[in-house]
């Protein structure tokens, strides 16, 4: 028990000590710091640039780190992105011994104190033009200052959607200085590309790199060249969010409207089902014109809406002109030869287009012909022997008047029977009109709904052909959209 008292007894009293003397040399330090402070910016002005010689070129590494892409406005074409901006020069003013001061190699002090290179965002596109974060800056005791702030840029980012939602996108940062030339302030790339190991994972854009390329400009204003740093960011939109939202619907939609060919022409809702998938493509059309730049290029997806809506409106033209068609009746011309041929005997079967009773092998029109050239057959027997019969009568008719004739000549003889015999024969003449008026309208009828049905028949061959011809449309132009973007 007494050892065990004694070791956590000496334990303390080291831990005691070890902490005394930590803050002692964390006191000495303080205590160099506030004298190295002093002495360097007992003369020092952070309004010049701090070379011996000015002649001489300052050079300033440039770093940009990307953290988080915030927002990418296509419409008005600007990027907005949070950013890590690393500079470091060497100010030939503060330097010293680090011996003199008890190792003291480099000490963090205000960014406002020292000079800082006037090095901005060229193509910033913010309306708000404050002054930089004043974070403090690493000086060592060589002279290297170290400059590390956070920035929220806005930069105009030239936008290209003609392959949206299928885009790529560059969007270029632009950073040199504002007023020192190439003479006075020259910019080095830190690396080759921008940093963007810590950057955080956007839901929209996938980042495949950013290059940076050193130019050296000379503009119209001044003779002197100005060097800049010009980072590519190179985007690549996710466009999951754009095909289950924009594109598959439209498709969808897309195959639904060349189903109007197949409602029949007289459930009356035809037309009704082009107008509203037409609406409905109007609706997406209004939303991606919404979000796009109001530029020339027109988006991909954009050319698949404009062309499925022109496809949808001559489809709904077509389907107006076909029932049309269906509601031929009497007072319509037959169907012509070529029609009958074209139409009727080929496309009809290799559309499987045949009315009831039809077959593959036999077409109810051929049997409906076979059918309607006996029952004429039968017609004009039937109507032969009523007229035959009816002219037998006639004639017996006739031959009692003129011996009804004669009798009254000869005789002068009237009777009863005589004028009954004349009104029975003018009976029988009246019946035989009565009859051929009706067989005529009878014919004139079944030719009339025979007509009908051949332009019926007509309008439901057409309706198939379309159908299969703009359900081919719609596949081909889905199919190329989506190879266009891959």
């Amino acid at each position: 028990m007494k050892r065990n008292s004694l070791s956590s007894f000496s334990v303390s009293l080291w831990l005691l000590f070890t902490a005394v003397m930590l803050q002692a040399v964390e006191s000495a330090k303080g205590k160099y710091a506030h004298m190295l402070f002093n002495e360097l910016f007992e003369d020092y002005s952070n309004a010049l640039r701090p070379v011996e010689d000015t002649d001489k070129v300052l050079n300033v590494t440039l770093q940009i780190t990307l953290s988080q892409i915030k927002d990418m406005d296509e419409r008005n074409q600007i990027l907005s992105a949070y950013l890590w901006i690393r500079q470091s020069w060497y100010d030939a003013y503060l330097k010293w011994d680090k011996d003199k001061y008890d190792g003291l190699d480099s000490i963090r002090i205000p960014s406002n104190l020292v000079w800082r290179p006037d090095i901005v965002l060229y193509n910033k596109a913010d309306d708000d033009f404050s002054e930089p974060v004043n974070t403090n800056v690493v000086l060592r005791y060589d002279g290297k200052i170290t400059w590390d702030a956070p920035a929220i840029t806005k930069s105009s980012c030239v936008v290209d959607v003609s392959y949206f939602p299928f885009d790529s996108q560059q969007c270029n940062l632009t950073f040199g200085s504002w007023t020192y030339n190439g003479n006075q302030v020259d910019i080095i790339n830190s690396l080759d590309s921008g940093d963007l190991s810590d950057f955080v994972e956007d839901v929209e854009w996938e980042i495949h790199g950013m290059p940076a390329v050193k130019n050296v400009i000379t503009y119209g204003c001044c003779s002197e060249p100005y060097p800049d740093v010009t980072f590519t960011l190179i985007l690549k939109r996710k466009s999951s969010f754009y095909i289950f939202n924009l594109l598959l619907p439209c498709i969808l939609i897309s195959f639904l409207a060349p189903l109007g060919f197949y409602l029949p022409a007289d459930s009356g809702e035809k037309v009704s089902l082009g107008v509203t998938v037409l609406l409905a493509l109007t609706v997406f059309q209004l939303m991606v014109a919404e979000i796009m730049p109001p530029s020339e290029n027109v988006p991909l997806i954009g050319k698949y809406y404009i062309a499925t809506m022109t496809m949808i409106t001559a489809s709904t033209a077509l389907t107006i002109i076909i029932m049309n068609l269906h509601h031929c009746g009497s007072e319509a011309k037959p169907v012509p030869q070529w029609a009958r041929v074209v139409i009727l005997d080929y496309m009809s079967k290799i559309f499987f287009v045949y009315d009831v009773g039809e077959s593959c092998t036999r077409p109810k029109r051929e049997k409906e012909e076979e059918h309607k050239l006996e029952g004429d057959d039968r017609c004009q027997r039937r109507l032969k022997e009523v007229r035959s019969h009816l002219s037998n009568r006639n004639d017996d008719c006739d031959l009692t008047e003129k011996l009804n004739g004669n009798l009254n000549k000869s005789y002068g003889v009237h009777g009863e029977n005589v004028k009954e015999t004349v009104n029975c024969c003018s009976c029988y003449k009246m019946l035989i009109k009565n009859i051929e008026y009706i067989a005529n309208c009878v014919r004139d009828h079944k030719a009339n709904r025979a007509k009908g049905i051949e332009w019926k028949k007509v309008a439901k061959v057409m309706d198939r052909f379309f159908m299969w011809t703009f359900f081919i449309m719609v596949f081909f132009m889905s199919v190329l959209i989506i190879g266009k973007a891959a």
